[in-house]
């Protein structure tokens, strides 16, 4: 039952041991995995198993879970928690200056042939008056289409999310990925209407993961690209499934960090962001999720043969998810991460809306 898991992570919270509660997209389930000390772990090569917590920076060390105890609750469809409305305009304005004047210095450098793009990215603090599990458990009341978490290791910090963008998810061999970009808000009852930039931008990530990828696996294939909506946004999205050997960590590699989240060519943006963003993402456009998790899947017995029994067949699934839409919580302060990718026909302006409608996204569930 939910209020035996929410009270075990509560539990854990109350004695500072590392925890993940969490609910993967589309589904009624929640999970959590509670780690039975302090100790901060790592992965060093992806082969472990555990539930990973990676930061933007490359360089820096991922963070494992390890599987030490794990529950799961079917999600009544009664929560009661529900969402309000904030007004993000008055709260952000503070920083706009500076948001338009990156954005600008971003457009000025792909014009001179330095980069194609650049996912550029600020962020806030606000009052959080809310408990953490309160704040959790609004999200997973508003957006049943994202990855919702809420992440904690006293060593570390907390963290919490809903984030629409799948990094990869593996089962046994088979690969599936997706580049996500563009962004519009969503309105009741009309379908979004995309225009040059957002068009371009997501060619540019799909076209850049199809590369990432051609020479780590097989049977490469591309979806459509699609309309998806996430929460009150709609997003562009393409759909990239293979096959791959045991290379997960080259893949992970090559994926991480993608242009959605950093921009290309990767090495020039990730400078131009640490030239001048001014601030550390920290896991903000890093990456989370289960890891190695082997799952038993029961078969029932086939009609048409008789001798076939039940039986079980057993997978190795790995599922990790770009930490976009997330926010670090510090006693009774929360700090909001917020981006956009800046393409060649971007304007500053129409950027800065962009950040502040995905703000929305968090601000609502911290002040209801």
């Amino acid at each position: 039952m939910l209020p035996e898991v929410l009270k075990r992570v509560g539990e854990q919270l109350s004695n500072a041991l590392p925890f993940v509660v969490y609910r993967k997209p589309n589904r009624k389930e929640i999970h959590a995995i509670l780690q039975k000390d302090e100790v901060v772990h790592h992965t060093s090569d992806f082969s472990e198993k555990g539930f990973v917590f990676a930061p933007f920076a490359k360089q820096s060390p991922v963070i494992l879970l390890p599987y030490d105890e794990q529950l799961t609750a079917e999600i009544p469809s009664d929560n009661p928690f529900v969402m309000g409305a904030v007004d993000t305009l008055e709260s952000v304005a503070q920083d706009k200056d500076y948001h338009l004047h990156l954005v600008a210095q971003g457009i000025q450098e792909i014009h001179k042939g330095r980069l194609d793009k650049v996912v550029l990215s600020r962020k806030m603090e606000v009052d959080c008056p809310s408990a953490p599990l309160e704040v959790f458990q609004r999200l997973l009341a508003t957006y049943d289409t994202a990855f919702c978490y809420l992440w904690y290791h006293p060593k570390v910090g907390m963290w919490l999310g809903a984030t629409p963008e799948i990094l990869l998810r593996t089962s046994n061999n088979s690969l599936t990925t997706m580049s996500l970009a563009g962004t519009k808000p969503f309105v009741e009852g009309v379908r979004p209407a995309w225009g040059k930039k957002e068009l371009e931008e997501q060619r540019l990530v799909t076209d850049y993961i199809l590369r990432a990828l051609e020479d780590k696996v097989s049977n490469i294939r591309e979806s459509e690209v699609e309309s998806s909506q996430a929460g009150n946004l709609w997003h562009l999205r393409t759909r990239i499934t293979a096959v791959y050997k045991n290379n997960l960590r080259a893949i992970i590699e090559a994926l991480h960090p993608t242009p959605a989240v950093c921009g290309m060519p990767l090495q020039p943006a990730q400078r131009f962001i640490a030239e001048n963003e001014q601030y550390d993402r920290e896991y903000y456009t890093g990456f989370l999720g289960e890891l190695n998790l082997r799952q038993e899947i029961s078969r029932a017995k086939s009609e048409r043969n008789q001798e076939n029994k039940s039986y079980k067949v057993i997978k190795t699934a790995t599922e990790l998810f770009v930490n976009l839409r997330c926010m670090k919580l510090t006693d009774s302060k929360a700090t909001v991460f917020i981006g956009g990718g800046i393409t060649r026909d971007s304007d500053p302006e129409k950027e800065w809306q962009e950040t502040v409608a995905k703000s929305n996204t968090i601000l609502r569930a911290i002040n209801p």
